[in-house]
This record gives structure tokens, C-alpha cells and sequence, in this order.
């Protein structure tokens, strides 16, 4: 189909313009173009796959909540829920592996903040089943693809698994009359735990880090206080009694 005729704001019609000689650097700025459209592309799929991942993984922690106790296998559904939802995640992140091979990884690195989310429903899992912390080499073993984490990815989905401990432990405090785990080693012990080994890390001077260490400590001074609550004024509770979080005292700003 021949193209309409050009014409200018009087309604005539434009004299066509000759083509010009290619000049030595028309090569080299079509392959930069190139370059730019692959990039843009290579990007959108990322991100596309990112948004998917991060809610399977929140669909695979909500459903990790109703586990009601620690160190043993998951009801049927819940494991069949998860294992269905993993595999979903495994299909999402297959169409990229070859995006975010080597240098990409990084170039990619915050469109992929799915990893995060990943962790986390990894690390809560592994947690719920037997009652430690997840290692760096088991997340990677349990990512459903042949993406590398990232020391950043690890470390900041172990961060929001500490909102998740939190929940867990509200939840299962309420239906049970006490804290989760046994004698010995509580869910309220754990957070502690691992509380104190962020704290030993060295500070990072980004927002995200800061933001993160203090959403930290929040979490686990809730936990604090509904142990508080259990032994201070236990047989005062009412059965299904959770702490109401809206009348906590904040706490003081940790210094820079």
C-alpha cells in the first residue's frame, strides 16, 4: 500500500526530501539503537516476570500461615498448595534465565526484586518445617530456576521473614495459649536470635538497609510483648486474646 501524501499547514503537498548518503557512523548508531531496543525488551519481560513471581511467593506465605506448629511435615493441601505455586514460579522465571545470565544479573538486579519475595516464602517454609534459619546454598538449591541469588537477595528476604515470625507467632499464640515451639527453644528465642545476628552486621548507609533494620526490631519487640503479656498476665487472657499492636509505644529511634 503506497504511503499518503505529506503536505504542509497551507494543504499543499511537500516536495520530497532526496535521501542523504550514508555517512561512516550510520552503522555503528544502528547497532546502538539495536542494543537500546533489546535492552528495553529484555527489561519489560523482567519486570513482567517479577510481578508474577512476587505474588505467587505472597500467595505461598499466606498460605504457610496456617500452619499451626513447628518441626513437622505440612498438612496435604498446604504442601500440595505450595508445591503447585512453586512450580508456577519455576515456569515464570524459565522464559528469563538467559535475561539475567552474568553481568545482566546485576544490570537487572532491582527489576528483580521478586528474589526477595522468593526468600522470604523459602526461608518461612524452611523455618516452619525445621525450625532454623535457611542457608545461602539451600535458598539457592530451592530457587525453581537456574537464576543465581544474589548475597543481597539472601539477606534482605531473611529481613522480611521476621514480619512472618511475627504474624505466625500472633496468630498461633491466640489459638494456643502460648508460644509456639518448646521448652527449650521458642519462636520468641528464635527472633531473638536472629535479631542479634542482623545486628551484628555492619551498617549499610542506604535507605533500604536502615529501613529494614527498624522493621526488624518493631517485629520483634511485638513478639517481646506477647511473651510479656503470657507470663505477666497470662491467666487474665481470654482464650483468642491478641495483643492490640495500634496501642504500642513506639519506639526510640536507634542512633545513626
Amino acid at each position: 500500500m503506497a504511503g499518503g501524501t505529506k503536505r504542509d499547514y497551507d494543504g499543499n503537498a511537500r516536495k520530497k526530501t532526496p535521501q542523504q548518503p550514508r555517512g561512516r557512523f550510520h552503522a555503528m548508531f544502528e547497532n546502538i539503537r539495536d542494543e537500546l531496543d533489546e535492552h528495553y525488551d529484555r527489561r519489560e519481560r523482567v519486570i513482567k516476570a517479577s510481578r508474577d513471581v512476587t505474588a505467587q511467593s505472597k500467595k505461598i506465605i499466606f498460605t504457610l500461615q496456617r500452619v499451626k506448629e513447628l518441626n513437622k511435615d505440612f498438612p496435604d493441601d498446604i504442601q500440595q498448595d505450595v508445591d503447585t505455586r512453586l512450580k508456577e514460579i519455576a515456569k515464570l522465571l524459565s522464559p528469563i534465565v538467559a535475561d539475567v545470565q552474568s553481568i545482566n544479573r546485576y544490570r537487572y538486579g532491582y527489576s528483580l526484586r521478586c528474589l526477595e519475595e522468593l526468600v522470604e516464602a523459602l526461608s518461612f517454609a524452611h523455618y516452619l518445617r525445621h525450625q532454623k534459619v535457611i542457608t545461602p546454598e539451600e535458598t539457592q538449591a530451592a530457587t525453581p530456576a537456574d537464576i543465581l541469588l544474589t548475597p543481597h537477595d539472601y539477606m534482605f528476604g531473611l529481613f522480611d521473614l521476621f514480619g512472618e515470625l511475627m504474624r505466625f507467632a500472633t496468630v498461633t499464640t491466640a489459638q494456643s495459649g502460648r508460644l509456639v515451639g518448646d521448652y527449650e527453644r521458642n519462636i520468641l528465642s528464635d527472633i531473638q536470635e536472629l535479631g542479634c545476628s542482623f545486628e551484628m552486621l555492619p551498617q549499610m548507609p542506604t535507605k533500604d538497609f536502615k529501613g529494614k533494620m527498624e522493621v526488624m526490631r518493631q517485629s520483634i519487640n511485638k513478639v517481646e510483648k506477647l511473651g510479656y503479656g503470657l507470663v505477666v498476665r497470662g491467666s487474665e487472657r481470654p482464650k483468642g486474646w491478641v495483643p492490640d499492636m495500634k496501642d504500642d509505644v513506639p519506639r526510640p529511634a536507634s542512633p545513626v
